[in-house]
């Protein structure tokens, strides 16, 4: 009689990763870190701390040098990709929404995964998919009216909106989202990350976030994860967060996201 399989502890799982680029940039070195289903994980730490290559590593858009990671305890590794690949929904900072075509057929192309080139080529998405993107357009706030406009002429928080529903377009297990609100102001930012939390939160997903703005990683945070480096210099709740570990991510307590603005203007 066969065992039945272990259960899955983690739904990400990073053990001892290191990653070492061809010109010698060591971005990671063995960080160790599982993420339980359902959290919202922050990433934290300032620009090149490692936070968007560990976030890649999740879907094998990088391979780590050494260690491993894996998703709902499934290895990810070329053989694997494929439907790793689909348990996965991505946010991006720069959105990477096609500017020309419609808010519909950004939403849609989150369904790539399970529908042929050639029928996405020729737009033949299956009523089911349309009208799950339909379903999502509303979700994330935006009228039917915006399903028929260029995504170029929507604003930037209009557009990570799209980006949200098209994240979510194949219900993930796991969003990961590489500095979502980078490009956005302080009020836009957190219609945002609600936004994203909620949706995670009705669905029980698990959402790996990177962020460098530490007062929205304590506000929207179920735990929070501070690179420096390329090592994990704190791991805890937001509440934990303190200025001595800010200290030690950034070199000094920084400024708060929305203070940084009102001084700029």
């Amino acid at each position: 009689m066969l065992e039945a399989p272990a259960p899955v502890m983690h739904m990400l799982a990073f053990d001892t990763v290191g990653m070492r680029y061809a010109d010698g940039t060591q971005a990671l070195h063995a960080v160790s870190l599982a993420v339980p289903a359902g959290q919202f994980c922050v990433v934290l730490g300032s620009s090149g701390a490692g936070k968007s290559t560990l976030l890649r590593m999740v879907n094998g858009l990088v391979t780590p040098s050494s260690g491993t990671v894996c998703v709902a305890g499934v290895r990810v590794e070329p053989r694997a990709l494929r439907g790793v690949r689909r348990r996965i929904g991505m946010i991006h900072q720069q959105f990477n929404l096609v500017q020309r075509a419609t808010v519909a057929t950004n939403v849609l192309c989150g369904a790539l995964p399970e529908v042929s080139t050639a029928a996405a080529l020729a737009g033949c998405f299956p009523a089911a998919f349309r009208r799950r993107a339909c379903e999502l357009v509303a979700q994330v706030g935006l009228d039917e009216r915006h399903l028929h406009r260029r995504v170029r002429d929507l604003s930037g928080g209009q557009q990570q909106r799209v980006g949200i529903a098209r994240a979510f377009m194949l219900d993930p297990a796991v969003v990961i989202a590489d500095e979502p609100v980078a490009s956005l102001d302080p009020r836009t930012s957190r219609e945002v990350l609600d936004l994203l939390k909620r949706q995670a939160r009705e669905r029980g997903t698990t959402v790996l976030c990177s962020l460098h703005q530490v007062d929205l990683a304590r506000e929207y945070a179920d735990r929070i994860v501070a690179l420096r480096h390329g090592r994990i210099v704190f791991d805890g709740p937001p509440a934990a967060c303190q200025p001595s570990v800010l200290t030690a991510v950034y070199g000094q307590v920084p400024v708060p996201h929305a203070a940084l603005r009102e001084a700029a203007s």
